[in-house]
C-alpha cells in the first residue's frame, strides 16, 4: 500500500502553485529529472487532488473497500446502521458529524517543525512518521461541541492513521463514535459520507466538512468550512461556536443551515 493513501486530503493551492512553477521551469530547461523530483517532493502530502466542480477519480485505495453505489445511485440504508443507539446522555441532542483532515487538523509525511503530534503508522512492515498540526481553537471547539451535541468523527482516511490522531486530539471524549474510510460510500471517484447510514433522523444531523464531495448525498445537512493547512491566525472554528449554540436549540436543522449557507 502507498503510504500516502492512508490520508484523504484536499490540495493546498499554495503548494500546487509551487508545483506548477517548478514543472514549467523544468520544461523550459528540458530537465526531466528535475521535474520528477519537484513532483515527488510535494506528492508526499498532496495525496488526493479534488476538484469541487468536477469530481475526478480518487486513486487512493483501501484494504477494506467501502460500499459501492448501486446503478449509479446512492445505496440504500443498511439493515444495520453505523452508529449504536443514542445514549441517555445524548438523548434529545442533534448529531454532528465532524471531519478530521483539513477541518480539525492537517497531517503530512513531510517533517513539520511545529507539529502538535507525531504519529507512527506501520504500513507494509515499515513505520512512517505522520506530522500533525492542530487547527487553531480546535480544543475549545471540540469541548463546546461535546456539550451541545452528540458528536461523531467521520473521516475518509484509514483507521490506522486517524484513530491514534483522534486519541491525541480528543482528550475529553467528545466523539461518541469514530467512523473511517470503510464506512464511506465510494461514489463517482469520491469517498462519500452517507448520512442516511448513521441511524439518526436526518432533520437533526449536521455534517461539518471542508470537502463538498464528502456530503454530496446530503448537502442540505452541511456546514461547510474552509480547508485548513497551516494558517495559525485562522479563527473559523471559534467563529462557528455562536452559530452552533443557536442551532442546538432549534427543532430541526434544514431552515437554519440553508440560511447559513446562503450568507
Amino acid at each position: 500500500m502507498d503510504h500516502m493513501s492512508i490520508i484523504t486530503q484536499v490540495p493546498n493551492t499554495k503548494e500546487e502553485e509551487i508545483i506548477s512553477f517548478n514543472q514549467d521551469k523544468a520544461s523550459q530547461s528540458n530537465n526531466s529529472l528535475k521535474k520528477q523530483r519537484s513532483r515527488s517532493i510535494f506528492s508526499t502530502f498532496l495525496c488526493c487532488f479534488r476538484n469541487y466542480n468536477v469530481e475526478p477519480p480518487v486513486t487512493n485505495t483501501s484494504s477494506v473497500p467501502p460500499p459501492v453505489e448501486e446503478n449509479g445511485s446512492p445505496p440504500k440504508p443498511p439493515a444495520k446502521y453505523l452508529l449504536p443507539e443514542t445514549t441517555i446522555t445524548d438523548y434529545g441532542k442533534k448529531c454532528v458529524v465532524i471531519d478530521l483532515d483539513e477541518t480539525l487538523v492537517h497531517s503530512s509525511f513531510k517533517p513539520i517543525s511545529n507539529a502538535d503530534f507525531i504519529v507512527p503508522v506501520e504500513i507494509d512492515g515499515t513505520v512512517h512518521q505522520v506530522y500533525v498540526l492542530k487547527r487553531p481553537h480546535v480544543d475549545e471547539f471540540l469541548q463546546k461541541m461535546g456539550e451541545l451535541f452528540e458528536c461523531v468523527l467521520f473521516t475518509a482516511s484509514l483507521a490506522k492513521y486517524a484513530d491514534p490522531v483522534a486519541d491525541l486530539l480528543d482528550q475529553w471524549g467528545v466523539f461518541r463514535a469514530r467512523l473511517f474510510r470503510e464506512s464511506c460510500v465510494f461514489h463517482r471517484g469520491n469517498y462519500v459520507k452517507d448520512l442516511s447510514r448513521l441511524g439518526r433522523e436526518l432533520n437533526n444531523v449536521i455534517i461539518v466538512d471542508n470537502s463538498p464531495a464528502s456530503y454530496i448525498f446530503h448537502p442540505e445537512n452541511a456546514v461547510p468550512v474552509q480547508s485548513w493547512f497551516d494558517d495559525m491566525n485562522d479563527t473559523e472554528l471559534l467563529d462557528l461556536l455562536p452559530f452552533f449554540e443557536g442551532l442546538s436549540k432549534e427543532e430541526e436543522v434544514y431552515g437554519v443551515l440553508q440560511n447559513f449557507r446562503s450568507r
